[in-house]
């Protein structure tokens, strides 16, 4: 799992890669002739794609009537390969997208409704963030898969040796530690930033910067998605805080904080869970020194909150088996089974945990984890209690870029917090308020 899938790049789509296990051909559901069901997904290469293949060959094993086959493309091309295939009238019949593309996909009519039967086992078996991001104007559209919640990132060794005891919790706290844990070289370069801030991505800066807003009590728009509400106290503090950070040279954002925190050069950074799973193996020992704490709030008692997004499995309009592709998807997402290290869990919870990662049943997460796994994967399943879904009506995608680049411009010097909020109200208000 790669820092790439996370990018938020539309490329033109590169070649589908065919996974294992497909049925022999495509069928019409007459005797002997096998339904074959198309999942198009990201899972292109990796842990990912390993353990997704695991329960499709599974089902293929034990259901002779439907089959599964598996496609996938780098996450990079993925929105782009949904609508390019749709139009061409070759949609798969099993979609997994970012959620923050669900409005889009309805707009474009791809995404069809998740039958009363199956929103009713999401509504009651996932939390409130997970179940937010699947819904767009009060209809569930899938199962949420992959949760992604943000915490702090600290490296145990840098604080120490700084003085801290611990984790900060607070802003004054990580901003002391902050700076106390910065380093640089007689010229004035970095050699250790107390806080990454990072511009490599929509993803990571947006990321970054929503996760402090809502713990600061904030949101980036309104409930009806219709309005950005970042120009509020919250949203001034959030800013003001990085804004701070950079300019007292705590925080370098031209530095990629994916190459730097692994080698000892960032302190503390704000990310989501999946990282987990590529620093263990990128560092080696030395992960021993990294942690994992909820993301500080602006002062003591305040009640924590963090963002939170996902990916989800539907079902395309176009499918002409949608019946068996909501069983298949139940079977993965809802039914239970008993793991090699004896946690009953479904196999989309079992899936996710052996790459590293999270779904957002709080249920299994607890009940896998509870029999071994990273400790430091247990902030982010906490956070699934209090993280605020990430906005997901039809101009989310082109909000969360607006936004992206307003940080920046703040972070180099070329606005300031309050130009940065008037300028970001006006251009997101702009392309969320406009009628699709």
């Amino acid at each position: 799992m790669t820092r790439s899938r996370r990018h938020f790049v539309l490329a033109l789509p590169s070649a589908l890669l065919a996974a294992g296990c497909a049925a022999p051909h495509r069928g019409t559901g007459r005797p002997g002739d096998p339904i074959v069901l198309t999942l198009l997904s990201h899972y292109a290469s990796g842990t990912l794609r390993q353990a997704l293949q695991g329960p499709v060959d599974e089902w293929n094993a034990t259901h002779d009537r439907v089959k599964i086959r598996t496609k996938a493309v780098e996450f990079t091309d993925l929105l782009t390969t949904f609508m390019v295939r749709q139009a061409a009238g070759q949609g798969a019949d099993i979609l997994h997208p970012y959620c923050l593309w669900n409005g889009q996909l309805v707009r474009a009519g791809v995404l069809r409704p998740a039958p009363p039967e199956h929103a009713e086992r999401i509504r009651r078996d996932y939390g409130a963030a997970a179940v937010g991001a699947v819904t767009v104007d009060g209809t569930v559209y899938g199962y949420p898969t992959e949760a992604q919640t943000y915490a702090l990132y600290y490296n145990r060794r840098l604080l120490r040796e700084a003085g801290a005891d611990g984790p900060p919790r607070t802003w004054p706290e990580l901003e002391e530690a902050a700076y106390r844990t910065t380093r640089r070289d007689r010229y004035g370069n970095p050699l250790v930033q107390g806080f990454g801030l990072s511009a490599n991505d929509d993803a990571t800066t947006v990321g970054q910067t929503l996760a402090l807003l809502h713990a600061a009590g904030g949101r980036f728009v309104t409930p009806d998605g219709r309005s950005t509400a970042i120009d509020s106290p919250a949203g001034r503090a959030a800013l003001a805080l990085e804004h701070r950070l950079v300019t007292r040279g705590a925080s370098a954002p031209a530095v990629n904080v994916y190459q730097a925190f692994p080698s000892g050069r960032v302190a503390m950074v704000i990310g989501a869970g999946w990282w987990t799973g590529s620093l263990r193996p990128l560092m080696g020992g030395d992960y021993r020194d990294v942690g994992v704490a909820p993301v500080p709030v602006p002062a003591p008692g305040a009640r924590p909150a963090t963002l939170a997004t996902g990916f989800m499995l539907g079902v395309n309009t176009a499918s002409r088996h949608p019946r068996e592709a909501w069983e298949f998807l139940r079977w993965l997402n809802a039914d239970r089974v008993t793991t090699r290290k004896g946690a009953a869990a479904t196999r989309m919870s079992a899936l996710q945990v052996s790459a590293g990662t999270l779904t957002a049943r709080a249920d299994d997460m607890r009940a896998l984890l509870g029999t071994g796994g990273d400790p430091n994967l247990r902030p982010f399943l906490d956070a699934l209690d209090y993280a605020v879904p990430e906005p997901n009506g039809p101009g989310a995608p082109r909000a969360k870029t607006l936004l992206r680049k307003n940080i920046e411009a703040l972070w180099t010097g070329r606005r300031s917090v309050e130009e940065t909020l008037r300028t970001t109200r006006r251009q997101v208000d702009q392309e969320v308020s406009r009628s699709w």
